[in-house]
């Protein structure tokens, strides 16, 4: 029986309740039928799988027994010792509970991590403040400010390097001494405000009482910039032709009463819509030049494409309308027309005035665009001196209108059909819609704002990455302004390591290698990262001004830059 058991007990070696089974064989020799059925009762309903896990065989220290036989009727039994259950279970216990692997003590560094600070609003008191804003918004007095901490910044303006503010948080403080209440504070703005609309309405009183008084007396005012833009340039040719075409309009309209041609009416209404339109380009050309002010931060030189627009339409209603219409009823309603000596005198006259005229306007013309570097074409095509534009294709139409006329007036006086005068009426109103709706292309392109040439673009961005300090430029647009102004505006990539190199330029490296070994804990190295932080801004800043102004220095048509930092 017993190498049985020792067979079964390697067969059973993954099983806890093979072991049992097995140590119960080994005592069946000691013990009774009722003992080990009530262990394999046990065994059966599984109380010991629940008590210890499953182990191997080799946990167990199991003993053989020797049978001798000696005679046919004895038998003697040698059994060595078997270890008692309990003890087993002991011994398995053990050994389950001895650590596998040897494991290493784990080291975990804890890195120091700066608390999120949540910015409220209080934190916006260190904002600054400038010296006029404290005293309009807080009502305070200059003296009141003396006493106030000062602080030097870099000036946003072109004119000035830098220039005094003051914390927002002092002069809330102050304003409260001041004025003692938020309450009282809101009062006095108020009051203020109601003195500053009586101080307007006021003003604009005296404004009107001084005109009315000019009017009266003569106004003897030195002469001032604006008047001296009719000497030269766009606003010379514009009065040359104002004085021409008004003396042509005068005679054209006697000519016209003299002889009753349709032609000559025409010619007497292209006249007269010419003399409003370049009075009215005068108009734009005096306020073109006029100061920006807060309400038109970038000036009125668009007046000069609003005012040859507007010219545009009065041309195509008042000249090409009103030719159409006397030619169309001249065709229905033919009239007999006397004697042409005194219309082909006037027409001529007019032709040489209208010439000389058209000449100063041509010459005007490419002086300018030799000096933007373009062709006479180029330069009439995209309308970049609108005002002398309209004089040119004004006076332009007027010499092909004087011919058309003369033409249609000669055939009628040869032939004695007075429908070629009509035809006359109807291709000089044709010409004049022409100009008009050229005119108003133009000047609506200019309006809506147009680019400047591609070269001068490639030339303003070229400039830009060639600096050290830039990585890239985009989104580049170049506008123009009028009157030669320029406004660039681009989105700039910073190197910040060239940026930073040039502010650790202008600092002490003994003084800044000290404070870098007096930093300990975390809350002094945030401390010193703030303050070369916040320097190291105003150095990005100083780079765009430095930046912007070298445009304007190369560029002197760019008057506003806008760089944005990307």
């Amino acid at each position: 029986m017993l190498p049985g058991l020792a067979a079964a007990a390697a067969a059973h070696r993954c099983s806890w309740s093979s072991l049992c089974r097995l140590r119960l064989r080994c005592r069946a020799a000691a013990c009774g039928s009722s003992d080990l059925q009530e262990w394999q009762n046990l065994v059966t309903l599984g109380s010991f799988s629940n008590i210890v896990p499953c182990c191997t065989l080799n946990q167990v220290k199991l003993y053989s027994t020797n049978v001798q036989k000696e005679g046919q009727g004895s038998q003697t039994h040698k059994m060595e010792k078997v270890p008692s259950f309990d003890e087993a279970a002991e011994n398995i216990g053990a050994e389950l509970k001895a650590p596998l692997i040897k494991q290493e003590p784990l080291q975990v560094r804890v890195k120091a991590v700066l608390k999120k600070r949540e910015y409220g609003p209080k934190y916006t008191q260190n904002n600054f403040i400038t010296g006029v804003r404290a005293m309009n918004e807080f009502c305070l007095k200059s003296s009141d400010l003396e006493q106030l901490r000062k602080i030097r910044r870099r000036s946003p303006h072109e004119d000035t390097e830098s220039f005094t503010v003051y914390l927002r948080s002092d002069v809330e403080a102050k304003s409260l001494e001041v004025w003692g209440s938020p309450e009282a504070l809101a009062r006095e703005k108020k009051l203020r405000k109601e003195a500053e609309i009586e101080y307007r309405e006021r003003l604009f009183r005296n404004q009107k009482i001084l005109r009315e008084y000019r009017e009266f007396l003569g106004n003897t005012k030195p002469r001032s910039r604006t008047t001296s833009v009719f000497f030269k340039g766009p606003g010379k040719v514009v009065m040359v032709a104002i004085c021409i075409n008004g003396l042509n309009c005068f005679f054209k309209f006697l000519a016209w009463i003299y002889t009753g041609s349709a032609s000559m009416f025409s010619e007497a209404i292209h006249s007269l819509s010419d003399t409003c339109n370049q009075a009215l380009l005068a108009l734009g050309i005096s306020k073109s030049v006029q100061t920006p002010d807060p309400t038109h931060p970038y000036g009125f030189s668009n007046m000069r494409y609003i005012a040859s627009l507007i010219s545009g339409v009065g041309i195509f209603m008042m000249g090409a309308g009103l030719s159409w219409y006397h030619g169309v009823m001249g065709l229905l309603n033919p009239q007999p027309i006397e004697s042409l000596l005194w219309a082909y005198c006037i027409l001529a006259g007019s032709l040489v005035s209208e010439g000389a005229t058209l000449l100063v306007a041509v010459n005007e013309l490419r002086r300018s665009a030799r000096a933007k570097g373009m062709s006479l074409y180029k330069y009439v095509m995209e309308s970049r001196d609108p005002s002398t534009n309209v004089i040119l294709l004004e006076d332009t139409a007027a010499v092909l209108g004087v011919t058309i006329a003369a033409t249609c007036m000669g055939l009628t006086s040869i032939t004695g059909n007075p429908l070629y005068d009509s035809l006359g009426s109807l291709g000089v109103g044709t010409l004049l819609g022409v100009v008009s709706a050229f005119l108003i292309y133009t000047n609506t392109e200019a309006l809506l704002g147009r680019s400047i040439q591609p070269e001068q673009v490639q030339r303003l961005t070229e400039l830009l990455e060639n600096d050290p300090s830039v990585r890239a430029i985009h989104d580049v647009k170049a506008t123009d302004l009028g009157l030669g102004k320029v406004r660039f505006k681009a989105e700039v990539d910073f190197d910040g390591r060239v940026v930073t190199r040039s502010y650790l330029e202008k600092q002490d490296f003994d003084q800044m290698l000290q404070e870098i070994q007096e930093v300990k804990t975390p809350e002094e190295l945030e401390t010193f990262m703030l303050k070369h932080g916040e320097n190291i801004i105003d150095t990005l800043g100083a780079e765009v001004d430095r930046l912007e102004k070298e445009l304007k220095k190369r560029n002197p048509e760019v008057r506003h830059v806008d760089l944005e930092i990307l």
